[in-house]
């Protein structure tokens, strides 16, 4: 590994090109040729176009569905950049796929976050970008360097904007006891108390509210989560909220992957705005009314920037 490379390029796979074409905007740069497809067995193909000898190559790829040909685009493109001598490759996961199996919950369990994070190191990455780890302790599951750029802020950003700072009847609510500490982060750049959701899971995509710990009585709430899926914990939340007294229930995530029946529920559910990063490419057909996305193109470029540059990453989160 190189400590510059002679220059920046920004790659993509088929994950979410658009991120990656923004990225390359807000830097000045072109993006990077390749072509991600196909063979006629449905094997991976990689073509990239271009030179990449002594750059600093930069891969965008979320690991978002379909996880598993996401992954192996990220993957088989890495090795072509090693074996093409690329000064140094990183991997920029926005959204870092199978981060929910990061121990083993039952005997026999596999903890394939730390399997995918040996894949991404053996497949030629000398560094990863990623965004709202599901679970912090999966930083130490790389024996390489690894950035976790924080989402709080830009959507606390976007709700100081809104005139909810200072505000006496706001109140921030973590959807679950796991969750406490980021709504906590949240609430202190709002000024806001927090409010606690206790609940049970059954099992695996089913939750069941059991009880609120704080008030929310007559307060706008807003729910705090670094990810929905199938948005039952979410509108389950927001509806207990609506029944105890909340005159109005936002609520934000970093990462919306919006699987099976997710918008349905959100359309009828108590909540009236949602406010998601563009960490994942969102089909057109799930951008209901009441969901914003906030691009992350501007944060992630200018990490890109700070690696590139040897800069503290940090900073960009110091108020």
């Amino acid at each position: 590994m190189i400590t510059h490379g002679k220059n920046i390029k920004i790659f993509t796979g088929n994950s979410h090109p658009g991120l990656a074409k923004d990225i390359a905007d807000v830097l000045g740069v072109e993006l990077g040729k390749s072509r991600v497809g196909k063979f006629s067995d449905g094997e991976i193909s990689v073509d990239i176009s271009e030179s990449v000898r002594g750059a600093d190559v930069f891969v965008v790829q979320p690991t978002n569905a379909p996880v598993n040909d996401n992954l192996m685009e990220l993957l088989i493109m890495m090795d072509a950049f090693k074996r093409a001598s690329a000064g140094r490759i990183t991997a920029v996961i926005p959204y870092y796929g199978y981060a929910r199996q990061d121990r083993k919950a039952k005997a026999r369990d596999p903890i394939t976050a730390k399997l995918v994070a040996d894949l991404i190191a053996a497949a030629g990455a000398d560094r990863v970008l990623t965004m709202d780890l599901h679970a912090a302790q999966i930083q130490g599951y790389f024996n390489i360097p690894l950035d976790n750029l924080m989402g709080a802020p830009l959507l606390a950003r976007y709700f100081v904007g809104k005139g909810f700072k200072e505000n006496d009847d706001v109140v921030v609510v973590s959807p679950d006891l796991g969750s406490v500490t980021r709504a906590r982060k949240f609430a202190d750049k709002l000024h806001a108390p927090i409010a606690i959701i206790d609940k049970r899971r059954p099992r695996a995509n089913v939750s069941e509210i059991m009880n609120i710990i704080g008030d929310v009585r007559g307060k706008v709430a807003i729910l705090v989560d670094d990810m929905i899926d199938t948005a039952g914990t979410i509108a389950n939340a927001a509806n207990a909220l609506a029944d105890l007294g909340a005159k109005e229930v936002y609520a934000c995530c970093s990462h919306g992957v919006l699987s099976g029946p997710a918008v349905d529920r959100i359309r009828d559910c108590a909540i009236k705005e949602l406010v998601m990063l563009s960490t994942i490419n969102m089909p057109q057909e799930k951008i209901i009314e009441k969901i914003k996305i906030i691009s992350v193109a501007p944060i992630f470029a200018e990490a890109i920037k700070r690696t590139y540059e040897d800069l503290p990453i940090s900073k960009l989160f110091e108020d």
